[in-house]
């Protein structure tokens, strides 16, 4: 199977959730939604890569994949969780409620119901789709418990003696999550839920967890940025606080973007080998990569980064695990026709641009901004411009550069501004005196 180096991508046709993502056994798995015939979103099925660094990824093909009634069409996104030595995996199940005549793998809106279902595997590879899953939280008729279509995207995890699951849902257009408690995590009871419509109509992808004494929510909300240029749906983040006995959750007014480029959706965490909070993201791509001789792809996943709260702000920074992969100084003559992923460390300051082949940084009015609008290829529906929040005077950047995507993390993760581009040059113009230049000896 295939490798891929730095970024996970579509290992042909397309990608999109993150899954099930989980330190496990010594090895560090990562699935993800996956329509393994054309670069189009599909019927999906769960696709199976693991790595030993979080650098380094090898794709193991299909995982997951429908069979059931109740999964029919499509085994969508949901989370991991080891039980007993064993890898327990919880998934949205879909079943259309009528078809498209001339594309059985997409359906007229509203027209499906949504159940949450699991699969239990011995070893982390191996999984049996025809006699080991089992449908967990049936469909729900009852809209004051849940939507019966859109409510999905399980993600749990375990409290004390009790496993906790929250699932993304909506009422009535306003965006929802639900809980459910388990003492088996596989027997679930319904337990609480929150309705906020400052979050979005829907709230998909939820995920629920504690870094130093804190609570944090991230979600991905449908429907916050209506009447922008580009999707209206995107990844945000947010102090929390959540009482376990009765499955509490209250949110704040303000959140976060988890990522300022606007292209990053679905992010889901898990604890790595060290007990780090670690984040995985999709890099969303409105633009199939074709390359001749190679399966046309579509969709790749971000870095990893750490989530750390500091002073009331989620930040999400560099992993170690990629501090490590970028081990060789390059001088910018050294940098041209460079074909490996490479790092950038400096400080821009206000006014100054820097060009990476066609992608341009500037500082503006106490911002960091990025201008893609060279490097889009004719994409549609993509926001060429992006922001940062205002920054105090400090601009301190470590840029991330490989093919298809740059990811800027500022002030050493106070914020993250990435974007999917297209077409970038061998040339950086532009670079401050004091810059740092950084690549990998590994091949």
């Amino acid at each position: 199977m295939r490798k891929d180096e730095l970024h996970l991508r579509a290992p042909g046709n397309w990608i999109n959730d993150p899954n099930g993502f989980i330190y496990y056994k010594g090895k560090y798995h990562l699935f993800y939604q996956y329509f393994p015939f054309a670069p189009v979103w599909g019927t999906m099925h769960w696709g199976h890569a693991v790595s030993g660094d979080l650098v380094h990824w090898e794709h193991l093909g299909v995982a997951l994949f429908p069979t059931k009634s109740y999964d029919r069409n499509g085994v969508f996104s949901g989370s991991a969780l080891e039980k007993d030595g064993k890898l327990y995996l919880y998934y949205s199940a879909v079943r259309y409620l009528t078809e498209d005549a001339e594309n059985t793998h997409i359906v007229p809106e509203r027209c499906f119901e949504t159940s949450q279902a699991m699969i239990v595997s011995e070893d982390g590879y191996h999984f049996d789709n025809w006699n080991q899953k089992r449908q967990i939280i049936p469909v729900i008729r009852d809209e004051e418990i849940a939507d019966f279509c859109n409510t999905r995207d399980p993600k749990v995890w375990k409290d004390g003696n009790d496993y906790y699951m929250i699932v993304g849902s909506t009422y009535k257009g306003t965006g929802r999550v639900i809980f459910y408690r388990s003492k088996d995590a596989l027997n679930w009871e319904y337990a609480n839920q929150l309705r906020d419509e400052r979050y979005g109509t829907t709230m998909e992808c939820p995920d629920l967890f504690q870094v130093s004494g804190k609570t944090v929510l991230l979600c991905s909300p449908m429907n916050i940025l209506s009447g922008t240029v580009g999707t209206a749906h995107h990844a945000v983040c947010a102090l929390a606080e959540f009482e376990t006995e009765s499955c509490t959750l209250a949110l704040p007014e303000k959140y976060q973007f988890v990522d300022y480029g606007l292209d990053l959706y679905a992010p889901q965490t898990n604890l790595d080998e060290e007990g780090r909070r670690v984040m995985i993201g999709w890099m969303r791509m409105p633009k199939a990569v074709e390359t001749p001789g190679e399966t046309a792809w579509n969709g790749m996943m971000s870095l990893p980064r750490v989530v750390e709260v500091q002073d009331g702000h989620i930040y999400f920074r560099v992993h170690p695990l990629v501090e490590a992969y970028f081990d060789e100084k390059l001088t910018a003559v050294e940098m041209i026709d460079h074909e490996k992923p490479f790092r950038l460390k400096m400080v821009l300051q206000e006014g100054e641009m820097l060009d990476i082949g066609g992608y341009r940084i500037t500082v503006e009015k106490d911002a960091v901004v990025a201008d893609r609008s060279r490097v889009a290829d004719g994409a549609e529906d993509l926001r060429l411009i992006s922001r940062s929040p205002e920054l105090n005077g400090k601009y301190q950047l470590d840029i991330f550069v490989d093919k298809n995507l740059v990811e800027i993390f500022i002030n050493d993760g106070e914020y993250v501004l990435s974007n999917v581009v297209y077409q970038l040059d061998e040339f950086v113009k532009g670079l401050p005196k004091e810059s740092v230049i950084m690549s990998s000896r590994a091949v």
